[in-house]
């Protein structure tokens, strides 16, 4: 069953690569949508309707049901739709498939964030932090080409931020954790990631995208710096 572009909505920001997560597995399952672009300087009523608790994108809209939470929302859509599955049907690789998402959404994401935004010390041991956790996605890689096998899945999705999204903020920020040498299985699949159709076609454009990550950056350190 393929939903009607009128039974599905999705709340978004087009530099959130959460919002770029639900729309990769809404478009590998085939679903029509309408996607509809948030200010988040100024929120629809919309989206603090659906989104009373955290106000932020995405929301998946289905029918009189809000989704939030892009991670939930991949699994609202595996399990609500026929079509090529995201998740294992094997329940240890499911299993599996969830921890390394939960490890990319709370480990890496978290040391990206601080080498982002802090200085001095704490910069460093956020960027050796996430080069360690670099490297055990690089050992789980070993004999397969994507997280989910022969083919990107709901582990791929969760961790692809980081095959765009890590460079964007490498540039912006001037530090370095990708390194082809010492990450050749991590590297080759960024690569070969964002060579997928769905991913490539489906990500925003990197001089646009720096630019605004550079401005949401400087803003976020003078405000830091302000209320100090």
């Amino acid at each position: 069953m393929v939903a009607a572009a009128a039974e599905v909505k999705l709340l978004g920001m087009w530099a959130s690569p959460s919002v770029r997560r639900v729309e990769w597995g809404l478009q590998m399952k085939g679903i029509e949508y309408e996607y509809v672009e948030e200010d988040l300087a100024n929120k629809s009523a919309a989206l603090l309707r659906h989104n009373p608790v955290h106000k932020q994108v995405p929301v998946l809209l289905h029918g009189d049901r809000a989704v939030t939470d892009s991670l939930l929302i991949l699994e609202y859509i595996d399990e609500t739709w026929v079509g090529r599955p995201l998740l294992p049907r094997d329940p240890y690789r499911r299993a599996s498939a969830r921890f390394w998402a939960k490890f990319a959404e709370e480990n890496c994401r978290e040391a990206t964030k601080k080498a982002f935004f802090e200085r001095g010390e704490e910069r460093s041991e956020a960027i050796e932090q996430l080069r360690e956790q670099l490297q055990r996605l690089d050992e789980e890689l070993e004999g397969k080409k994507f997280f989910g096998g022969v083919e990107i899945g709901f582990a791929d999705l969760a961790v692809g931020w980081m095959a765009f999204w890590l460079g964007v903020s490498e540039e912006v920020a001037g530090f370095t954790v990708v390194d082809a040498k010492k990450l050749p299985r991590f590297a080759e699949w960024m690569d070969d990631f964002l060579r997928v159709p769905v991913i490539r076609d489906n990500l925003p454009p990197r001089e646009k995208t720096v630019e605004f990550f550079r401005y949401y950056r400087d803003q976020q350190l003078a405000a830091a710096a302000a209320a100090k």
